[in-house]
């Protein structure tokens, strides 16, 4: 049971975040310009000569985040096709005019590893982004191809998204893919920063976004729209973190393309309207009619820029709350798409974790995935 008073008791929030993710969230700005720096050691400039026929983007698990930001980058001008690939085989497509790179925090994820074997095997050119001394980085230089080193301790793949990122974007500005250099990614570390002292454990529940949105969130059945270039990695991120850190299901879309599938639900039982009149029943009994359904809440990921088209976000929310269904409205207001992108992403990550804490778990362990790993024989 989802318990509000814990976020705001720092030793309950200690004694629970054994692994310390709220720590690793608040440092994703410092993560950003170490990797910075690492990218710079490591040579990743050697790309700006490259030409490559196509990109694939190997990445599973809490990094698939930074292949699905590199995507969207793509999409909006790349002429080249960029793919991503979660797990084998590579596409057929791919040999000794392309680039493949492959992301994995520890170095280790099996299906990441086979894809970077195979790119090395066909002669493609490689980017590995990972632990320093890890077998991705042994497959690097087999490939002669570029590794960045990224730090491993006190971070999971999840906590340390922005660490993996940092060099896979500036590989986006080097191939000419995007525009994201050094000075862009500053400023994306600032934002980060600023995010983590809104969302700080010591920031009291009324005030705290992060602590707000957890509450909202518990005991409910969520559904996050995403608007915006990045509105539906945003959606897709904050589903992934909800479930996976949060431990509650939360299914995701992206306007334009979900808006009807979005507004349907609002027709459904678990809106506060619905066909029958819905709503709350003041006099239903939990033991004779069994437990009340979970309600439907819109968490609205927005684009409030200047110059946004608000038209279709607007008569959305103005539906949901019409028919009852509850409202969480997450507004990024930086003109820079990456820059709201990751505004967005800051504040469901830290959600996502207080949603677990208010619940009294840890929310980096899990004993029903460690299960799933040993059926996986890792």
């Amino acid at each position: 049971m989802f318990d509000e008073t814990r976020l705001d008791d720092e030793g309950s929030l200690a004694s629970l975040d054994r692994s310390d993710t709220l720590l690793a969230l608040a440092s994703a700005g410092a993560q950003v310009r170490r990797s910075l720096a690492a990218a710079s050691d490591a040579g990743l400039e050697r790309l700006r000569g490259l030409d490559p026929r196509g990109i694939v983007v190997a990445a599973a698990g809490g990094s698939a985040a930074v292949a699905d930001v590199f995507e969207a980058l793509a999409c909006a001008g790349a002429s080249l096709p960029v793919q991503s690939c979660s797990a084998g085989p590579l596409p057929g497509w791919v040999g000794s005019l392309d680039l493949v790179i492959a992301v994995s925090q520890s170095g280790r994820a099996a299906g990441t590893l086979a894809l970077a074997a195979e790119a090395q095997r066909r002669g493609a050119s490689l980017l590995t982004i990972g632990a320093a001394d890890s077998p991705l980085a042994e497959i690097s230089a087999r490939a002669r191809g570029v590794h960045v080193p990224i730090p491993v301790s006190g971070s999971s793949s999840r906590t340390s998204m922005w660490a993996q990122a940092t060099p896979a974007l500036l590989a986006a500005d080097a191939l000419g893919i995007a525009a994201v250099g050094p000075d862009t990614l500053e400023s994306l570390a600032d934002v980060l920063d600023r995010c983590a002292t809104d969302a700080r454990p010591a920031s009291e529940s009324f005030v705290n976004p992060a602590k707000v949105l957890a509450t909202e969130v518990a005991e409910s059945a969520p559904i996050v729209l995403g608007e915006g270039p990045f509105g539906g990695v945003a959606a897709r991120r904050a589903a992934s973190m909800f479930g996976r850190t949060g431990r509650v299901p939360v299914a995701h879309g992206a306007l334009p393309d979900a808006a009807s599938q979005i507004v349907a639900c609002f027709d459904g039982p678990l809106a506060g309207g619905g066909a029958e009149g819905g709503g709350d029943d003041i006099f239903a009994d939990p033991f004779l009619d069994g437990p009340t359904r979970p309600p439907l809440r819109l968490i609205m990921l927005r684009d409030t820029s200047e110059g946004a088209d608000e038209r279709l976000t607007s008569t959305i929310v103005s539906v949901a709350e019409d028919v009852g269904v509850r409202v969480s409205l997450v507004d990024a207001p930086a003109t820079d798409p990456l820059l709201r992108f990751a505004h967005h992403v800051a504040l469901t990550d830290f959600a996502a974790t207080y949603l677990a804490l208010g619940q009294g778990f840890d929310p980096a362990t899990s004993p029903h995935v460690e299960l799933l790993r040993g059926a996986r024989g890792r």
